[in-house]
């Protein structure tokens, strides 16, 4: 996603539509990938996605890194792949989730900060007042912050959890677990079972990706690369402990995606997948190596089956990259177009 937060535009429809809460039903199983040879058919590859010039680059590029004997041959230790979350693996809209879930935080502690009712944030967000909020977004994400610390790192992963439990989607009203792209399931199977190593790179926090990264993506925690919180370390009742503190560390965005990829893989990716502006440097980093590699960006298209917002302007615009594309020699996915599905079956709209 391009950025974490668009507060001040984005905040006080999560206040009016976001808390849905309700045991989730059974989660859907991905289904099972298998390696792909140079001549093999590739009908039941990725069978969620169209018979398209994406989901044909993707299983030529595949197939060729990783038949012994090519030209384009990378060996397995060196097949890294990254893709962007919100917006690239799970939906974002009406804005990241990450956002609603803090904003229900913030709801979840304020009985406990009364000074909060001077707070003319605090009442603005309360009354759904979007041009106080629009006038002043760096304090409501600071309040935000405030209302999100405090916490160990282990009793905020419990919030997290308890919350992907129990809320849910204001508009499809699914569990946001479930919201997570049934073509990008396969494309990470497949990556996998080709001897590819994936990693997450996104923009929301590395604390609250990795409590649902394995889970729902098969991703290990020590493989999601995100904005990283300030933390401080406590002795609390005899016990060491981390704390959360209000502000950031590092915002893993934009130009500083490359700096987390090297900070925390050590290796230039060969494949990239995101979809915004928030991605390009992630995708030029990646697709401007010697050898082989792939870029791919998400075009959200598809208004009937989820949100169509691809090039508009804003904090989850996709426009330079777009424009970045073709001399690139990027492919631009199509949610409309590409793929035969968006969500899981028990998930669809």
């Amino acid at each position: 996603m391009r950025r974490l937060i668009g507060v001040a535009t984005c905040a006080c429809l999560a206040l009016s539509a976001c808390a849905h809460h309700e045991p989730p039903p059974a989660p859907v199983a991905p289904p099972v990938a298998h390696a792909v040879s140079a001549g093999e058919p590739v009908a039941a590859a990725l069978p969620s996605w169209q018979d398209s010039a994406a989901r044909a680059a993707i299983l030529k590029f595949i197939a060729e890194v990783t038949q012994t004997g090519s030209a384009q041959y990378v060996p397995p230790e060196a097949r890294i792949a990254v893709f962007d979350n919100d917006g690239t693996l799970w939906s974002e809209q009406p804005l990241p989730f990450q956002v609603i879930f803090m904003i229900d935080r913030l709801k979840a502690v304020a009985p406990q900060h009364p000074e909060w009712r001077r707070n003319p944030i605090y009442r603005a967000l309360m009354a759904h007042d979007m041009a106080t909020l629009a006038k002043n977004e760096k304090a409501t994400l600071q309040l935000l912050e405030v209302a999100n610390s405090g916490m160990t790192t282990e009793e905020y992963d419990e919030t997290i959890r308890d919350w992907l439990a129990s809320a849910k989607h204001p508009q499809l009203n699914r569990p946001y677990t479930e919201l997570v792209y049934q073509p990008q399931l396969e494309l990470l199977q497949i990556l996998r079972a080709n001897g590819f190593t994936v990693w997450i790179v996104s923009g929301g926090t590395t604390e609250f990706m990795r409590v649902f990264a394995d889970k729902v993506y098969g991703v290990a925690p020590e493989n999601v690369v995100g904005t990283e919180e300030k933390l401080k370390f406590e002795m609390r009742d005899g016990k060491a402990v981390l704390v959360r503190e209000p502000g950031l560390d590092f915002w893993n965005d934009g130009a500083n995606k490359p700096l987390g990829i090297f900070r925390a893989i050590g290796r230039r990716p060969i494949l990239a997948f995101g979809n915004s502006d928030g991605d390009r440097e992630m995708l030029e980093y990646t697709t401007g190596g010697a050898g082989p590699s792939l870029g791919l960006l998400l075009n959200h298209d598809d208004a009937a089956r989820e949100f169509a917002y691809g090039r508009q302007p804003g904090s989850m615009s996709l426009d330079k990259a777009w424009d970045e594309a073709p001399r690139r020699g990027w492919y631009i996915v199509s949610m409309k177009q590409d793929w035969k599905t968006v969500f899981p079956a028990s998930a669809v709209r």
